[in-house]
């Protein structure tokens, strides 16, 4: 058999092994998501709300994100497409159905309240609102709500639920995406908008989004 041939079905068999690696992952199963997710709760508590820790690393809430967002961020933090020193560890832990799994079990958490809008003022307040949902347009900033939704309540796997998300938290990751630090989403949207952001309107979309509360069935 000819070198060629054997290196076309070395080809094939590593595709149908990769193939099948692929189909081997099932849907999520939350009671093995908790399992799983031991080592986060260091971090993101039991209850998925994470924490607003001001003037150091807040970590997110994780319950009653979208499943698909959850995954799609542990892969990237395991690729490098997304960077941060806590996380990267945390997430090469775990195989494909584990990532599956922990998305499933802190999806079907219910949101729970953030911090850092609590002693936020009135005008620093309305600010975030009108960022949030109509947007500047003498500055050209989109409104959060064209992209994660009305209430900032998330749309699917892109966008994320940012409503009751920790002050902290949205200030970090605005600052990351204006500074060129992260990247992973679509189309650098966010990179876009967070440098038409100044640091007062970052801290007032920061502000607002971690006052509004998002029941169980996701209204405000």
């Amino acid at each position: 058999m000819s070198k060629r041939i054997i290196g076309g079905l070395g080809l094939l068999l590593g595709a149908g092994l990769y193939t099948g690696s692929v189909l081997a992952v099932g849907p999520g199963d939350p009671d093995r998501g908790q399992t799983a997710a031991a080592t986060c709760t260091a971090c993101h508590q039991a209850d998925g709300s994470g924490k607003n820790v001001p003037g150091g690393e807040s970590w997110p809430r994780l319950a009653g994100l979208d499943a698909g967002y959850i995954e799609k961020q542990l892969h990237d933090f395991q690729a490098g497409r997304r960077q941060n020193a806590t996380m990267m560890p945390f997430a090469n832990m775990l195989n494909d159905q584990q990532i599956v799994d922990v998305a499933a079990y802190y999806s079907q958490m219910e949101v729970t309240s953030a911090g850092g809008g609590e002693s936020a003022s009135d005008a620093l307040l309305n600010r975030g609102e009108q960022i949030a949902n109509r947007g500047d347009w003498d500055k050209y900033i989109v409104s959060c709500k064209s992209c994660h939704g009305p209430g900032g309540k998330g749309v699917g796997s892109d966008f994320p639920g940012i409503a009751s998300q920790h002050a902290g938290y949205i200030r970090t990751q605005l600052h990351a995406w204006k500074d060129g630090e992260r990247s992973n989403d679509p189309q650098d949207l966010m990179g876009a908008i967070a440098k038409r952001m100044s640091d007062d309107d970052i801290e007032a979309v920061a502000a607002w989004y971690a006052s509004q509360t998002v029941s169980a069935e996701g209204e405000e």
